[in-house]
């Protein structure tokens, strides 16, 4: 069965994690930093921490902005944690509708959610795919919102208008995910970026118990064993094994996408004129790093569900995945706020299919999910 998503790991990145198990460091050492150094120089982000996963990054991201009580908005299809860190860092999920083109939280949509106790801007780079970060940034400044970009799926994209994400020349801080059906994998594992040296700073305190062990911080320094808990933290740091293992894998990323990128034009071309499948947005020069091959459906003129589809793929060896159950209709976000209807992001559910995207796929796989989809024909 070929799957929607899956790392691809060589003998360089055993070799990488082998040397690490063999350190005198298992858990944060030198590799961490190493790690943060080279993703910050990738981006072209002043500073990077890494931690233990993404959903952890989004909450301390959250959490160092030091917002107070209030709401945050994000995009209805994304995975829970964008919203779930939210409230972990005290603040109320709200959610704007997509743009049914892009998938990604539209700027009009935004601009109309916002209310008088919005404090934050979370945009998600569906699929890899760069939100309109120009827009949603002069919308998000002019209300004096903070900003932090999800780009779980995006490491290795570069915005519409120059630049990579990461930067986070439109947000305040930018977090990434490395599980292994990202672009890149640490096996678990997140990074957070910014440019400002003061989130840097309450962000290293609060991935490590929000303690903290600069001198010049403290309010006291009785020596060199000395720290001071500053704040409520957690612990959410990386480990030295995944950031040799991210180290290995950073330098094949632009590998990655260029690959990623091929295997979405073999499928553009190949589908181009099946009236029943709706393709991804064409970005023409602009440099995506796809995490998903994620289509719209047109179940009806099919003559069959999801269920069948994806059990008929499925008979041909090609998995596939819903990509998102839109998070506003979760039982537990009903239970604490009824919001909606998004009318774009429902449709979105209700057609939406991920097809096999990643770098190790051989190109009779890439035949073979061609083939299989192009059998579905009504």
């Amino acid at each position: 069965m070929i799957p929607y998503g899956r790392q691809t790991i060589d003998a360089e990145d055993e070799a990488a994690v082998l040397a690490a198990l063999r350190s005198p460091f298992l858990t944060q050492g030198p590799r961490v930093e190493a790690f943060e150094a080279e993703i910050a120089a990738y981006v072209g982000a002043k500073h990077c921490v890494a931690v233990a996963n993404a959903t952890l990054g989004l909450q301390l991201a959250y959490a160092a902005l030091e917002l107070g009580a209030g709401e945050g908005i994000t995009s209805p299809i994304t995975f829970i944690a964008t919203a779930s860190a939210m409230e972990q860092a005290g603040l109320t999920p709200v959610f704007a509708d997509i743009d049914p083109e892009t998938v990604n939280l539209a700027p009009r949509a935004l601009d109309v959610a916002i209310g008088p106790q919005t404090r934050l801007v979370a945009p998600v780079h569906f699929a890899g795919l760069p939100c309109d970060m120009a827009a949603i940034a002069d919308i998000a400044r002019a209300r004096g919102l903070k900003i932090v970009e999800d780009a779980a799926h995006a490491i290795g994209s570069d915005y519409a208008d120059g630049g990579r994400i990461g930067s986070c020349r439109h947000s305040d801080m930018t977090v990434f995910s490395f599980h292994p059906v990202k672009t890149m994998t640490t096996g678990e594992g997140g990074a957070i970026t910014t440019n400002d040296p003061e989130l840097h700073a309450r962000l290293v305190a609060l991935r490590s118990h929000g303690i903290v062990r600069d001198p010049t911080r403290m309010a006291r320094h009785d020596g060199p064993w000395f720290h001071e808990q500053q704040t409520l933290g957690l612990n959410a740091r990386m480990t030295d094994l995944q950031a040799a293992l991210g180290s290995s894998q950073l330098r094949k990323l632009d590998g990655f996408v260029t690959r990623r990128r091929a295997i979405m034009d073999a499928y553009r071309a190949a589908f181009a004129d099946l009236e029943w499948l709706g393709l991804p947005p064409d970005a023409g020069a602009q440099r995506v790093g796809w995490h998903l091959f994620a289509v719209r459906l047109d179940f009806a003129a099919l003559g069959r569900d999801r269920t069948a589809v994806m059990a008929e793929l499925a008979g041909a060896g090609v998995g596939s995945q819903v990509h998102y159950i839109p998070v506003h209709t979760q039982p537990w976000r009903r239970r604490q706020r009824r919001q909606g209807p998004f009318p774009h992001a429902e449709a979105w559910y209700d057609q939406c299919l991920s097809l096999p995207l990643f770098p190790a796929m051989t190109d009779a796989e890439v035949e073979q999910v061609i083939a299989a989809v192009r059998a579905l024909r009504p």
